[in-house]
């Protein structure tokens, strides 16, 4: 206790009930933050840097990145989530949903005097009956068609961006990561680069297949296209 004293003298200590409480608030209030973010229809969040940089957004991943968590616990969901989207590329907002959601109902077992090993148990067990009947359901699908990778990279893009744009940057998206794709070999993103123009509209966006040199000829007579 001493040893926790001399660490940090002002911190709050709480045991117990009190700090399983704590965690579980922790929880809800990022799941309340993010739970309009979720789908198509999710609501933007505008976000204010020190410099007074404004920023809109409604993807989970930023959020998480961009937000200032001190709780301990809240700051350990956040870094779950945003692992989720550094593998997968999205699921942030889906995943701290599901945390807070979890804790939302273990807090009515905790209520009812039940033990927390026993929750955590029964979560566990929930776990496996999950992976066991999405090994029934799943079914193989066409990786490499390219319809059906605009399908999926759509339905990620949708819940972050209106359909229109959406629609734009799907295409744009399948096909470079199809252009740099070699069969046999891992896929390596770094050859897909991005480049923000000033005095473009993200409507304007499109694919280059080849090299973009952002500057102007080189002699001055040299001919332009």
């Amino acid at each position: 206790m001493s040893a926790v004293n001399i660490v940090n003298p002002g911190a709050d200590l709480v045991r117990g009930c009190d700090a399983t409480m704590m965690n579980i608030n922790a929880a809800r209030g990022l799941y309340d933050v993010l739970k309009s973010n979720l789908g198509p229809k999710g609501t933007l969040k505008m976000l204010v840097g020190g410099a007074g940089d404004l920023k809109l957004t409604k993807d989970g991943n930023t959020l998480l990145h961009e937000m200032m968590i001190q709780h301990p616990t809240a700051a350990l969901i956040a870094r779950i989530a945003t692992a989720q989207d550094d593998v997968a590329g999205d699921g942030t907002t889906s995943n701290v949903l599901i945390i807070g959601d979890l804790m939302k109902q273990s807090e009515r077992y905790l209520a009812d005097g039940l033990h927390p090993r026993l929750i955590c148990e029964g979560i566990q067990a929930a776990k496996s009956r999950v992976l066991e009947f999405l090994d029934k359901v799943k079914t193989d699908v066409p990786v490499g068609e390219r319809e059906f990778l605009i399908k999926v990279a759509a339905s990620s893009l949708r819940t972050k961006l209106h359909a229109e744009l959406a629609d734009l940057v799907t295409e744009i998206v399948v096909d470079a990561v199809r252009c740099v794709k070699k069969e046999g070999e891992q896929l390596d993103l770094h050859m897909v680069e991005i480049m923000s123009m000033q005095h473009r509209h993200a409507a304007e966006s499109r694919l280059v297949r080849g090299l973009v040199m952002d500057h102007g000829g080189r002699p001055p007579d040299m001919k332009k296209t």
